[in-house]
């Protein structure tokens, strides 16, 4: 929750600005806020970087004030929606089954969403990090099928060190990778080795190119980092 439209139409052209530069290979979205959602599509249109939402509601339309549904991101030119980014769960109590809900309307819509996962630190100490993440994989994508796989994106967020400047580890954040693929492939068979894991617990420039060496570690969702194009771009570099 950041930004004024002037504030995110100056940080989209500083970063349409330096694009140029990033490899063919490398992907990239970003996720508004819904009132710059009509500016960032009109900054983005001819660049390379596509545009995503930051949360959707289950149904297409109806009486539901104040949600916003995946035909109105369609509309609004989105190709990504995030789903049960931890601030949602841990705030306004997402669960599970809402999220599966929420990826099954999203698909349906052919949004691409990103579901977030990931332990809080008490769960981690006591070592429940496991059983955390089987819980939410199992249950968040309780409505996805093989067919949806390579149009499903995974984010590992240990709560623990979103916003806090802590950071796991590449050795800590490989270890969950790697589990959470296990569990994919267990639901998706082979499929789930093409499936992208993202890293998300306050990545920086300072530790992007170790995290982004781990084999299971295919990228970021970039939170407090990516509201500086400089720092953002730095990320993206360090993909390559």
């Amino acid at each position: 929750m950041h930004g004024t439209l002037k504030e995110a139409r100056k940080l989209l052209f500083q970063l349409t600005e330096e694009f140029g530069t990033v490899p063919e290979r490398v992907e990239i979205a970003v996720c508004p806020p819904f009132t710059a959602l009509q500016i960032a599509k009109e900054v983005l249109e001819d660049s390379r970087i596509k545009l995503g939402a930051q949360n959707c509601y289950i149904g297409r339309e109806g009486a539901f004030t104040g949600e916003i549904s995946p035909a109105m991101l369609v509309d609004m030119g989105c190709q990504y929606v995030i789903l049960g980014h931890s601030e949602r769960r841990q705030y306004f109590g997402e669960t599970d089954e809402l999220v599966s809900r929420k990826l099954r309307s999203a698909m349906d819509h052919s949004l691409r969403p990103i579901v977030c996962i990931g332990e809080t630190e008490s769960q981690r100490k006591n070592g429940e990090m496991e059983s955390v993440l089987l819980k939410q994989i199992s249950g968040s994508l309780a409505t996805a099928d093989a067919s949806d796989a390579a149009n499903i994106t995974i984010a590992y967020e240990p709560v623990w060190a979103i916003g806090t400047g802590k950071t796991a580890t590449p050795e800590q954040a490989q270890q969950a990778h790697a589990f959470i693929r296990e569990e994919l492939r267990k639901k998706f068979g082979s499929l789930a080795n093409d499936m992208r894991i993202l890293y998300g617990g306050s990545i920086k420039r300072e530790n992007a190119k170790a995290l982004f060496q781990k084999p299971d570690i295919d990228g970021g969702l970039v939170g407090g980092a990516s509201l500086d194009a400089q720092q953002f771009l730095a990320i993206i570099a360090a993909v390559e």
